[in-house]
């Protein structure tokens, strides 16, 4: 019987389970790893009836990582721990000969970078182990990369501009929390904005540009450019492209509180003594917040994610929106997961459930949109992210 190794047991992985165990025939055995076990039998216990192996490994050795590997020789390993963890699993993998899947690309833990060059320098060992890396199978990165991909298909010769579109209109009752690792949420929210246009990055300060934006089923939001990792890619990737943006929506209560820590270095990753101590203001910082992994049964609200694209078919102008909506309360019902984690933990196994059948298949290392986006798209409507598509005037 086939084995799936999970690595990871926050409220990604909690989904990334529930969505295996719901295609079971596809995944079989579930090995779910993290360092702290508990987190994994809790995960378990709310399963008692799925065949669910736990273990404890720690994601940041190598050794451990192929250690466990070899001791459940899974068919695929899926990565849903931190993005610090990234390049360790994969040489895991390599050494292994197993097929590779995460949701996010590497992050170095001392340096506020988010880029795809240690993980792409590795496409030869992969080749060379004659296995397949899938990088990004989230949301966004990953479905939006495959919205690209589909959009790129079906309804343009060549796309200009994309600006990704992701709205959280969730409402967890918090003055100040985060709803996804708050490390990388706040690392991400309050470095330098960055897009791409006429062949090079422009870079911006934090939120310094913003654009109100109708979501539909949610409304008007401020929508603030950051830069994403999906645009690393899909700069490379997309015919014709002169301009990519992304765009994630922000409370101003949210704002403020981030403005006020980082004025007083609560979102520094450099080390500092307290106390004869040395202590990471970023990491003492998320000690204090709430789990994010605890806020499903509070969030109440929508998500809204997706790519405005502009372009020519036939010599004609012409601009879509592919964008998909899904309420938190339903994911919960479903997975006792909110939103956040539900959109990136569903294309997680959607990704491995295509390679795993070999309806997506290679050697190496790829990214989304490098894939035929038509497979993943028919299972997003059939696994809970039915998306839509509008036409809009140019």
């Amino acid at each position: 019987m086939r084995t799936t190794l999970i690595i990871g047991a926050g409220g990604v992985s909690r989904v990334v389970v529930y969505k295996c165990v719901q295609n079971a025939d596809v995944f079989g055995k579930i090995v779910l790893a993290s360092r702290t076990l508990k987190k994994c039998q809790d995960i378990k216990d709310e399963l008692p009836n799925a065949d669910i192996e736990v273990a404890s490994v720690n994601a940041d050795s190598t050794e451990e990582v192929i250690k466990l590997i070899n001791s459940c020789k899974p068919s695929i390993v899926i990565n849903v721990a931190l993005p610090y963890q990234d390049l360790t699993i994969m040489d895991a993998c390599i050494a292994t000969k197993t097929p590779y899947l995460d949701t996010a690309n590497y992050e170095h833990p001392d340096e506020a970078k988010f880029e795809y060059k240690l993980q792409w320098a590795r496409d030869e060992k992969f080749k060379e182990a004659g296995i397949m890396g899938l990088l990004g199978s989230g949301f966004d990165p990953g479905a939006t990369n495959v919205f690209c991909a589909y959009a790129q298909k079906h309804y343009f010769d060549e796309i200009h501009t994309i600006d990704i579109l992701d709205c959280n209109a969730g409402d967890h009752g918090y003055a100040f929390a985060t709803n996804f690792n708050p490390e990388i949420n706040l690392r991400e929210v309050s470095a330098n904005g960055r897009y791409w246009e006429n062949g090079k990055w422009i870079e911006t300060a934090p939120l310094e540009i913003m654009q109100v934006w109708d979501y539909p089923e949610v409304g008007p939001k401020d929508s603030y450019l950051l830069y994403h990792e999906e645009m690393e890619s899909l700069v490379k990737h997309i015919k014709g492209l002169k301009r990519i943006r992304f765009f994630m929506t922000f409370g101003q209560s949210y704002i403020k509180h981030m403005e006020v820590l980082q004025n007083v270095g609560m979102l520094g990753i450099e080390p500092v003594e307290h106390k004869g101590m040395m202590i990471t203001p970023i990491e003492f910082l998320k000690t204090l917040l709430p789990d994010p992994a605890s806020l499903g049964p509070r969030t109440k609200g929508k998500t809204n994610i997706g790519i405005v694209a502009e372009g020519i078919k036939d010599g004609k102008k012409r601009k879509i929106y592919i964008y998909q909506v899904k309420e938190h309360e339903e994911c919960f019902a479903e997975t006792n997961s909110q939103g956040v984690s539900y959109t990136t933990g569903v294309p997680a196994m959607i990704g491995a459930k295509l390679m795993l059948k070999g309806i997506w298949n290679g050697v190496g290392v790829f990214n989304m949109e490098q894939m035929n986006p038509d497979p993943f798209m028919e299972e997003m409507n059939t696994q809970g992210l039915p998306w839509q598509i509008k036409e809009l005037e140019v």
